[in-house]
């Protein structure tokens, strides 16, 4: 018991250095910067060496969401949602179909895994430079057709004015509700082959039943709060969205083939002894196998997403507002603008939003370790 309690008391001391450490820099000026985004920080005086700072309490979470000025910002947090789907989509899609042909063992396969994950050593700058130009207007991808006898193409990849799926911001509650509720059915579908009763009551019905009344009784929720302004995807954001999706597919693609490589032969051999197609192998198989790295992968591409600064600065400028992101719209408000306050309550925004990614699964694993 003495020896444990030793062992324990040591633990504590070697350990103690870095928690002091990390309370301070990290927990320490997340805490300081929750208090800024509470106060009315800047203007003409932000900058004096005692500025004034009076606690305004949630007044500029407010103007983000609701205010005529945060017109800007809501834009840009639709583009982020928008940014992190198609990554997401692009990147782990693309990276696990390269990764199922490598697993192939093709000829030179050495060669092509190294040029599809040569964009991975490249920084968001040198990326956003060389995409600027393959996109530029009259040049790059829109004059390949000339060599084949055809018109050039005319489409602005960076600059266009048109949107698709254009909603309301006033019906963003309902519009949050309804892809609640259709996460959950979808997890219960999931669920419900292995666990009937669990998908029932823990997913399947909680979501058709929050569906529903949003559906009936949609009308309720306070839509005066929120200001009448369309939004929507804006067609310029397309570029971004193909050089980040050229970057990381080849990354996705590593933890693919990574895990691939680690599933024992005879496993494969067994499936196709039972009459498991290509296809089989890796739906029923290999893919349900590699669930972890799946979710791994969906954590770090959806940080990545929220921290698309020099991406988007190096191939739109800051100033290009169809291609616009909250980290670039903090950086812009905080020290262009000199506005501390509502520049720290972006900040904390996308904080939480990352803390929407991290957190379950921090808890899940928890959960995990405390099973065994």
């Amino acid at each position: 018991m003495r020896e444990a309690s030793l062992d324990r008391v040591k633990a504590f001391l070697a350990l103690l250095p870095s928690m002091i450490l990390i309370g301070i820099f990290v927990y320490g000026f997340i805490g300081e910067t929750i208090w800024t985004s509470m106060t009315d920080w800047g203007g003409t005086g932000a900058l004096a060496l005692e500025p004034q700072k009076n606690f305004v309490g949630l007044e500029n979470y407010v103007e983000l969401f609701t205010g005529f000025l945060g017109g800007n910002f809501r834009q840009d947090l639709v583009n982020a949602v928008y940014y992190s789907v198609m990554l997401l989509v692009g990147a782990i899609g693309l990276g696990m179909f390269i990764a199922i042909l490598l697993d192939q063992k093709p000829k030179g396969e050495d060669v092509f895994r190294t040029i599809f994950l040569y964009p991975m050593s490249l920084s968001f700058i040198v990326t956003g430079t060389i995409w600027r130009w393959l996109l530029a207007p009259q040049g790059g991808v829109n004059v390949l057709p000339t060599y084949l006898g055809m018109k050039p193409l005319t489409f602005e990849w960076l600059s266009s004015q048109s949107a698709i799926l254009v909603f309301n911001w006033q019906d963003i509650l309902r519009i949050m509700v309804y892809i609640a509720s259709f996460v959950l059915i979808m997890v219960g579908v999931f669920v419900l082959r292995k666990d009937v009763n669990r998908a029932m009551k823990r997913w399947l019905v909680p979501g058709i039943v929050l569906g529903v009344a949003v559906w009936l009784f949609g009308d309720v929720l306070p839509d005066a709060l929120f200001m009448e302004e369309d939004h929507g995807f804006n067609m310029a954001t397309l570029g971004i969205i193909m050089a980040t999706v050229w970057q990381y597919a080849g990354y996705t693609m590593a933890l693919y083939l990574a895990g691939f490589n680690g599933i024992s032969q005879d496993l494969r051999d067994a499936a196709m002894l039972d009459g498991a197609s290509q296809v089989g192998y890796y739906r029923f198989v290999a893919i349900p196998m590699l669930k972890p790295i799946t979710i791994s992968a969906v954590i770090i591409l959806s940080h990545i997403s929220l921290k698309m600064f020099d991406l988007v600065f190096a191939m739109t400028g800051p100033d290009n507002a169809e291609t616009g992101h909250p980290a670039l719209n903090m950086y812009l408000t905080t020290f262009r603008g000199n506005e501390f306050s509502k520049g720290a309550a972006i900040a904390i925004v996308l904080f939480l939003i990352a803390a929407m990614f991290i957190v379950p699964y921090l808890i899940g694993q928890y959960r995990q370790r405390g099973r065994r």
